[in-house]
């Protein structure tokens, strides 16, 4: 080995962990990935202590009052626990979520399958659809309270109607994503109509639907502090109203923490479930 080429391969050496984030479409170790994925959060923690660090409110670089620090957010959990009752609110919000999940499901998925099979009835409902994606999710509180009061039903079927806006368009995809190559084969097989829907469309299309679902479930948890906005005695969005008008304002952080961490868990375990359902569906 010359002496020249020896800087050149040590440069490599060193080189090689910098430029490896930028490779195309490169193969990431689990262990590699949740290292990654945890720096910017490190960073957040870090920032966020820093600019909350400090004996009292004039020495910190944000005032307690717009920002607490970590250390006073998570000691409050306690009273938040207790006081408030965390756990009966998270079952509250679990199921709001959960119904206009099934709702939206219900009639988000056949109507979908029909559109991506049939192009008469895509033609039929597409011009609802397109609109329905501009439709401002806000916007509709007002409507679904004057539609179905101020009840739990007014909740859920808002949650419905938010999560059936992005599911149509998705499990439309799904299905006109399949190649035509497949249905071929059908035909060519002896495939009936009924067949080549339920069989060849559907059973390719099944993985892309399932990642539509885990998709709409973390809609509803986007949305729940506006389903939870009026007249909510419980839930999480209730709770972080509760706080920022009374206080204390660590409350409001730590729901949303709570919001973010259920939303996690629940995609987790979407991810885990495509997994064992579509395990030919990893990529290798």
């Amino acid at each position: 080995m010359s002496r020249a080429s020896v800087p050149s391969g040590l440069g490599r050496l060193l080189a090689e962990p910098f430029f490896g984030l930028f490779r195309i479409r490169g193969r990431v170790e689990r262990t590699t990935a949740l290292l990654l994925g945890s720096i910017p959060l490190g960073v957040v923690l870090v920032l966020w202590w820093a600019v909350t660090a400090g004996p009292s409110p004039e020495e910190r670089i944000v005032s307690p009052v717009i920002l607490p620090s970590p250390v006073e957010v998570v000691a409050s959990f306690p009273s938040l626990w207790y006081q408030r009752a965390l756990a009966r609110s998270i079952a509250t919000s679990l199921g709001r979520v959960a119904g206009g999940f099934a709702v939206a499901a219900t009639v988000a998925l056949p109507l979908g399958i029909a559109m991506g099979a049939f192009t008469k009835v895509k033609a039929l409902f597409n011009p609802l659809s397109v609109m329905g994606s501009y439709l401002p999710i806000a916007a509709i509180v007002p409507l679904t309270l004057s539609w179905f009061g101020t009840g739990e039903l007014q909740k859920v079927m808002f949650l419905a109607i938010a999560s059936f806006v992005c599911l149509l368009p998705l499990v439309v995809k799904a299905i006109d994503d399949v190649d035509d190559v497949y249905l071929n084969t059908a035909y060519t097989l002896g495939a009936r109509r009924f067949q080549a829907v339920t069989k060849v469309l559907l059973g390719v299309a099944s993985p892309d639907i399932f990642n539509a679902l885990r998709l709409t479930v973390g809609v509803g948890w986007t949305y729940i502090i506006l389903a939870e906005i009026v007249a909510a005695e419980r839930g999480l969005g209730s709770l972080i109203i509760i706080s920022q008008r009374r206080g204390p304002r660590e409350h409001i952080y730590l729901v949303l923490g709570v919001i973010m961490a259920l939303a996690f868990v629940i995609d987790q375990l979407f991810i885990w479930g495509g997994r064992a359902l579509f395990p030919y569906r990893e990529r290798r």
